[in-house]
Parts: structure tokens; sequence; C-alpha cells
């Protein structure tokens, strides 16, 4: 799968570019978010959208107004979701980034680590892991209660 994804970028020009390699993380992702959407919005009536339309929103003003909010605790669980995955996808930027410039962090972590005759130096990986975890928790700190207040509501219904 990478090979004919390489492929592609070679011919589109995005090859060993992090453009190409966020486009590549939106493939992956893409499904599962997808996923995630259809049941939030499933999960809202049908009739909140429909009096919407009758009150006089057109479609577009009733999914912004109505029908997002409601299922805003979605959204953030699958941005939440995408975001974790990428932040720590590993073979895809491993295969097709060969510039060490703009190389992932989990990448760069693995390259840092390793010393003199394979040695793992210990100190600079764990203090590495403490960065790349920094951005995920305040992220979920920030999101936290869209997230639980998602699952609560959906608990008590």
């Amino acid at each position: 799968m990478l090979s004919f994804t390489s492929i592609v970028l070679k011919d589109v020009g995005l090859q060993n570019t992090l453009l190409g390699l966020g486009l590549v993380y939106t493939t992956f992702n893409l499904p599962f978010g997808l996923f995630l959407m259809r049941n939030s919005f499933s999960a809202v009536p049908s009739t909140l959208e429909e009096a919407a339309l009758i009150d006089g929103c057109h479609p577009l003003g009733a999914m912004w107004r109505v029908m997002l909010p409601v299922a805003l605790p979605g959204v953030i669980t699958t941005a939440l979701f995408t975001f974790f995955a990428t932040w720590n996808e590993f073979f895809a930027a491993l295969i097709l980034i060969s510039d060490q410039s703009k190389f992932t962090l989990p990448v760069t972590l693995t390259l840092i680590s390793s010393g003199v005759f394979g040695s793992i130096n210990w100190g600079l990986l764990q203090a590495g892991v403490a960065v790349t975890m920094i951005p995920c928790i305040v992220l979920y700190l920030l999101l936290q209660r869209y997230y639980v207040g998602g699952l609560l509501s959906g608990a008590l219904k």
C-alpha cells in the first residue's frame, strides 16, 4: 500500500514533503472519522433539523446552528482520535520521508535515542517521550469537557 502511495506522491510532486505526508495521514484517518461522524449525526433526532427548516432556516443554517451543536461531542471525539493517531504514527513518516529535517517526532526519537554501537540512550528517549506527550495531554485537557459531556449526555438519554 505504501509503495503505491509513494509512487503516486512522486507523480504528483509531493514526494518527501510534509504536505504529501499530511495527505497520506488524512487518507488513513478518513474512514474511521467518517464512521464516527456518521454515527454522531445519526444519533441526533431528525425532528430537530425539520423544526429548524420549518422555522425558516436554510439547510446549511440548520446544519450549522442546530445539528452541529448537538453533535459537537462526536466532532470533538473524532478530532481527538484523529490527532492522536496522526501524532503517534510512525511507519508512514519513516517510509515516505527521507529528509531528516522533515521527520516527525516519533521517527526523530528513534534516530536520536540510539547511541554508539547500537546502545540506547534511555534518558534522552524518556525526555523525548515526555515532550511528545505534552501536546496530547494539553489538547485532551482543553477538550475534556466536550468529550466527557458527550459521554454523559449519551448515558443519560
